[in-house]
């Protein structure tokens, strides 16, 4: 009798036991994505506004692998390129703020893109948290050697009618070549390519006199001396090209880079924003991402989220000021 009573007892602590555990797990048994799971309930998806091989794209791929060791996920890379990663961020933005789905922002559709395209088609941060920054991007204007250019002086001495490539419109690329020309008085016909190949090649082969391009695409070239580097557009020289002066050493107020950063869908909790940047510091603290940066010629800069909105948005208002006190229009025409 006392065995049998001692039996029953113990299954039945058993069942209540497991009836707590359950109902601490939300009774979420298969670890799904319920109300309340512990976050990462699944592979977290990065999604990429660009085409693969680009430099978003391979900046993207390597911050993931780190990320996701840290979260102890898959992280797969999705590519949707289009409108200069306004479709697939406004894409992410609307889906659910669970952290499972991130974006990988470039600053330049936040703060330069919105200067050449209507209201309706602007992105702006505010349907986003922003996890953290990641690296900047520098520009630098180069000259086709067959020119004879080598310096913005020349540029502005020029007799001939020069043309000038762009990465594209409503890119960091026109933007930084726009205001130094009007800031020098330098007049020329602008040519926007698609991206940053052709506009090199454009250069390389003198059908245009100067492109401005990111510098990871053009050090290639300056190294073989079939470009010849004018200026950078940063703040600061480069320390790729530490012998290249900056536009603003020059005397013109055109600071203009490509940042990089990851962010959510607004609404993330403390705890899932938390863990997020926590992967992200992991990530870019590793050997692999280090050499990544160095390889692909990236300057660090991994701030805070809160940095990277502050930032942005004083840039955005910056070149909002800059673009209309020299009556540029990045607009298509």
């Amino acid at each position: 009798m006392n065995k049998q009573f001692t039996r029953r007892a113990m299954l039945s602590l058993a069942a209540a036991t497991a009836a707590l555990s359950l109902a601490a797990c939300g009774g979420n048994v298969g670890g799904g994505s319920a109300e309340g799971a512990t976050f990462p309930s699944g592979p977290v998806t990065l999604t990429v506004g660009q085409a693969p091989g680009g430099s978003t794209d391979l900046i993207a791929r390597a911050a993931a692998e780190g990320m996701a060791e840290k979260l102890g996920v898959a992280m797969p890379v999705v590519n949707k390129p289009g409108a200069n990663g306004a479709l697939a961020t406004e894409e992410v933005a609307a889906m659910k703020a669970d952290g499972q789905n991130l974006i990988l922002l470039n600053a330049s559709l936040i703060t330069i893109t919105p200067l050449a395209v209507s209201a309706d088609e602007a992105v702006s941060l505010d349907k986003l948290d922003v996890i953290a920054g990641l690296s900047q991007d520098d520009y630098v204007m180069v000259a086709s050697t067959k020119s004879g250019i080598e310096s913005v002086e020349d540029l502005k001495k020029s007799a001939s009618k020069l043309s000038f490539g762009t990465t594209g419109v409503g890119t960091g690329s026109q933007l930084a070549q726009a205001l130094l020309l009007a800031q020098a008085k330098i007049e020329g016909t602008t040519v926007p390519f698609d991206s940053g190949s052709p506009a090199l090649t454009a250069v390389m082969g003198n059908q245009v006199q100067v492109s401005t391009i990111q510098l990871g695409e053009a050090k290639p070239q300056i190294d073989a001396g079939t470009v010849t580097p004018l200026v950078v557009f940063s703040s600061e020289r480069n320390a790729f090209l530490p012998d290249v002066p900056t536009a603003v050493e020059a005397g013109y107020d055109v600071p203009v880079s490509q940042y990089r950063a990851i962010a959510a869908p607004k609404g993330l909790s403390a705890e899932t924003k938390a863990a997020l940047a926590e992967s992200v510091k992991a990530a870019v603290a590793k050997d692999t991402y280090k050499s990544f940066n160095e390889s692909t010629l990236l300057t660090p800069k991994e701030i805070t989220g809160e940095e990277v909105v502050a930032e942005w948005t004083e840039l955005a208002a910056k070149y909002k000021k800059l673009t209309e006190q020299y009556n540029i229009s990045l607009a298509s025409k």
